[in-house]
């Protein structure tokens, strides 16, 4: 088993990242569980794969389980979602001393940790990271939240778990689609803070598509946790270095939030984010073109839908404006000196900058 610590004082917690702990969480857990209470939140897709068989490994250790299952996709990051789920636990009786377990995705452990941030003004919860994605980003950091129809994560806060398992081979039941999405993040590490995971997806970014290899699959997990849990120990709630972890996500966000969150898989819509923020890093100036041209390459590679026809530079500059990022000096733009090293400027885009990046990767099909 690999553990990773992330250092937060009295919130500091453990990644384990063990192979097959799934049926071992009810052990993994029950030391962390003050009460004798978990409540169980997952999405329909992962209550079918994994619900019975973590229900009964809380069931072993004596601990009395709930499960709550809430339907696939982003639109469950929802404030009706999230009442739906409030009156559950409040039903089910989960006292201060219970635990909240987010078994699923990005957003079911977005959610539930919300929920758990929320409830009975604050309840523990534990990440159990079942995609790509969640494994190597979203659950890390304690970063919970939800959507809201002007904007991606517009309400939510911190909210540090008390422990994250993660068993890599959940990964096996991903399907093709959602595996590259989980990728997007990866390339991401690689961009902002370590050219090693570049150069290692440079050359086997395909092989790890497969999803094949479990050793490849768990170190690269293990680099990204590693990488995110020293940003987030440095700048916990995001006043500074924390938000080069945003890199791509101005753009991204606002591709999700253009076409209702059901075109783009996050990490899809992620992609598009980083090669639209490297493109201005290299207009900007910051960022040497040979480097660029390295960076688009590879994330030409990424199979993504393509732009909307009648999706605007207007359109996407407006949710711009409600970026979470925004402040009184403009937009916190995160922007790439060199590949793996990002930088934060403050300033605003303008809309000819964003409808000739729209023309120029138009042009590619």
């Amino acid at each position: 088993m690999n553990e990773i610590s992330v250092h937060l004082a009295e919130r500091s917690y453990s990644v384990l990242i063990k192979p097959g702990c799934l049926s071992e969480i009810g052990h993994m857990v029950s030391s962390r569980a003050h009460g004798n209470q978990v409540a169980i939140i997952t999405d329909q897709t992962v209550a079918a794969l994994f619900g019975d068989c973590v229900m009964q490994s809380f069931q072993r250790e004596g601990l009395r389980a709930t499960l709550h299952v809430v339907p696939d996709g982003e639109h469950s990051k929802s404030l009706d979602q999230a009442a739906e789920l409030y009156s559950a636990l409040i039903t089910s009786n989960l006292r201060r001393d219970g635990l909240v377990i987010a078994l699923g995705g990005g957003v079911v452990g977005d959610l539930a940790g919300f929920v758990a941030s929320t409830y009975l003004r604050g309840v523990r919860f534990v990440q159990v990271p079942t995609t790509l994605l969640a494994q190597v980003d979203s659950s890390v950091g304690g970063k919970v939240g939800i959507n809201h129809p002007l904007g991606k994560n517009l309400i939510g806060c911190f909210h540090q778990p008390s422990l994250i398992c993660i068993d890599v081979l959940a990964l096996r039941t991903l399907n093709r689609r959602d595996t590259w999405a989980g990728l997007g993040e990866v390339v991401k590490y690689g961009l902002i803070c370590d050219d090693n995971i570049f150069s290692s997806l440079e050359a086997h970014l395909e092989k790890l598509a497969e999803g094949s290899n479990v050793d490849s699959l768990s170190a690269m997990v293990s680099l990204c946790c590693r990488a995110k849990a020293g940003i987030v120990e440095q700048d916990e709630k995001e006043k500074g270095l924390r938000r080069i972890l945003n890199f791509g996500h101005t753009m991204g966000h606002a591709l999700e939030v253009a076409t209702g969150f059901s075109r783009y898989r996050h990490g899809e819509a992620i992609v598009y984010g980083m090669r639209w923020a490297s493109w201005l890093s290299s207009k900007q100036g910051v960022f040497p073109e040979t480097e660029f041209c390295r960076t688009d390459r590879l994330l030409k590679k990424f199979p993504v839908p393509p732009l909307p026809d009648d999706l605007s530079g207007e359109q996407l500059l407006s949710f711009f404006s409600t970026d979470k990022k925004q402040t009184a000096k403009g937009l916190a733009l995160i922007l790439l000196e060199k590949i793996g090293k990002a930088c934060i400027i403050d300033g605003d885009i303008r809309l000819a900058l964003v409808d000739e990046w729209l023309d120029e990767v138009r042009r590619e099909k």
